[in-house]
């Protein structure tokens, strides 16, 4: 849970408590309120493996924070995760005014996320309205990449936060605006952590891995995956350079979840992308059905 790395507050704490007042005054105003449990004597929910290894997600919240217990820990997920809900709703509902289809991006970074969008505005011009909420810690570095496609982009910043929340998304939807069968790309901050518990009110997750990074991230950072509908393996292209066994990372995807789709692509040539435009145009059409 990401309440572990205290992305909330500046210098970090964990157990943040939200007051968020989403009126037209847009109020960022965050009260983090702790209660710590400091019980160090019987408390401990971790395990000692074979080899020495130090297991520290075996107790009921999945997370070991310092001082706190178990129900507490869990319970503060429970608030934090249903006022996030609340408003991802909402952020869904103004979604289907338009019949938008929303695409949350989640990577860790560097895996080509915004090389990606940029390739995908460029194919896909004229097919769609597109827009872009863009996520970061700093900088506007990424939406500036996007403007310069002549795609409306919003920079969301959030400090030390380590992921978007549907509350953040809610105010970025004040500064863009979406048009009739539309398609919004949200690239979140890279993180293959904490964005896997917050729903944003998109359509679909789209997890996107490169060849770069390892074939076993799907089962080292299973929570992501198994969130994820779409997984694109990235940076195909530089597949004959790198250590990278394709099947073993298919298998890992599929054993963390076995409905996950699958696209090999490279962002920097084009090769592979046309069956990721054909899903998002599968998808659209079935979202535009519903709306």
């Amino acid at each position: 849970m990401c309440m572990v790395c205290g992305c909330g507050k500046p210098g970090g704490s964990s157990a943040p408590k939200h007051e968020h007042d989403h009126s037209h005054g847009h109020d960022h105003d965050h009260s983090h309120d702790h209660r710590h449990d400091h019980s160090h004597g019987h408390g401990h929910h971790h395990h000692h493996g074979e080899g020495g290894d130090i297991h520290f997600g075996e107790g009921k919240a999945g997370v070991t924070v310092p001082g706190m217990s178990q129900e507490r820990v869990v319970q503060i997920e429970r608030d934090i995760l249903s006022k996030n809900d609340a408003y991802a709703a909402s952020n869904r509902d103004r979604l289907a005014q338009t019949a938008t289809l929303a695409l949350n991006l989640v990577s860790s970074p560097g895996a080509g996320k915004t090389t990606l969008l940029v390739r995908s505005i460029a194919d896909l011009e004229g097919r769609y309205p597109i827009a872009v909420i863009e996520g970061d810690q700093q900088t506007a570095n990424d939406a500036d990449r996007i403007r310069e496609t002549g795609v409306p982009a919003v920079q969301v910043n959030t400090g030390k936060g380590c992921h978007l929340d549907a509350h953040m998304v809610g105010h970025a939807f004040d500064s863009i605006e979406l048009k009739n069968d539309g398609l919004l790309f949200i690239e979140n901050v890279g993180n293959l952590v904490c964005p896997a518990g917050f729903d944003l009110g998109e359509a679909h997750k789209v997890a996107i891995l490169s060849v770069t990074e390892g074939d076993d991230k799907p089962i080292k950072y299973p929570d992501m995956f198994a969130a994820a509908d779409v997984m694109i393996l990235n940076k195909t292209d530089l597949l004959p350079y790198v250590e990278f066994d394709v099947d073993r990372c298919l298998e890992y995807a599929r054993r963390v979840n076995p409905d996950i789709l699958c696209f090999q692509l490279s962002a920097t040539t084009g090769e592979g992308t046309e069956a990721w435009y054909q899903w998002i145009e599968e998808t659209a059409a079935k979202s535009r059905a519903v709306a």
